[in-house]
């Protein structure tokens, strides 16, 4: 099972019982005793299971893993190095099997689910599409763009007086409402010229106000320079407010939809 473990004993006399860190499933392993690079903590990397999928671990002492800079770039690490050769189910941060055994049980509960996500994602890789609004004010340019809230800030600030609290939040509602209206279709823009180029997008949510849309793109590996392509021809039907960003190629973090079966 995976598990949440305690942490290590501090007796030197006993010996830590190793568990098994997860980063990835993927659909076959050149080399199955070792995959020649290391993982969280300068482990060895290697693979568990049989077959045409495969676990890859690298062994840690049973323990809660804090999600700490260092730790986050070696399990990503791993998964940009397994990418380059396999097709690759990337498991969440922090995954630990008690052991081999349980490795093999996870394979085994949820070998069809694998196999699925596996063909789904052969040949595919994700790459990531960022607008920003590239404003001094964001508030200032929303409104230039909507008269009804233009009217209304002015009504409630009008002569000088001071907004009631009530008033505020109305306005601060407003501003919203138009800002979602006014991010949704300009990601339905970008997505239906990029759509031809992809074979599934997801919209994530805005991380801040600037932040215009953050597409996840599936995209196959021998069309890439033409997604890229697409990207710029998108970028180039909007003026200078607007600022694209495009990176990647990553495992399909944002398409893997595995529950997994433990028991």
């Amino acid at each position: 099972m995976l598990l949440a473990t305690a942490e290590p004993t501090t007796d030197p006399a006993v010996a830590p019982v190793l568990g098994r860190y997860l980063y990835a499933i993927i659909d076959r392993a050149t080399d199955r005793d070792s995959l020649n690079f290391t993982g969280l903590e300068d482990a060895p990397v290697y693979a568990i299971g049989d077959g045409p999928i495969v676990a890859v671990v690298s062994d840690i002492p049973d323990r809660k893993l804090r999600p700490e800079r260092r730790r986050l770039a070696a399990h990503h690490e791993v998964l940009r190095r397994l990418m380059v050769q396999h097709t690759v189910l990337p498991m969440s941060f922090g995954l630990i099997a008690d052991g081999a055994e349980s490795v093999q049980r996870i394979l085994r509960l949820n070998r069809e689910v694998f196999d699925d996500q596996l063909e789904r994602f052969r040949g595919k890789v994700e790459m990531g599409v960022r607008v920003v609004w590239d404003v001094p004010n964001i508030f200032e340019y929303v409104v230039g763009f909507h008269p009804e809230l233009a009217l209304y800030r002015d009504l409630i600030f009008k002569g000088g007086r001071a907004p009631s609290h009530d008033e505020k939040i109305e306005l601060g509602r407003s501003f919203d409402r138009f800002l979602q209206s006014d991010r949704q279709a300009y990601t339905d823009r970008v997505t239906r010229f990029l759509e031809p180029r992809c074979a599934e997008i997801v919209a994530n949510k805005p991380r801040d106000e600037r932040e215009v849309m953050n597409l996840a793109c599936l995209v196959d590996r021998d069309r890439l320079k033409d997604f890229e392509t697409g990207v710029v021809g998108a970028a180039r039907g909007f003026n200078s407010d607007f600022a694209f960003d495009f990176n990647g190629p990553w495992p399909p973090h944002n398409f893997v939809e595995v529950d997994l079966e433990l028991s």
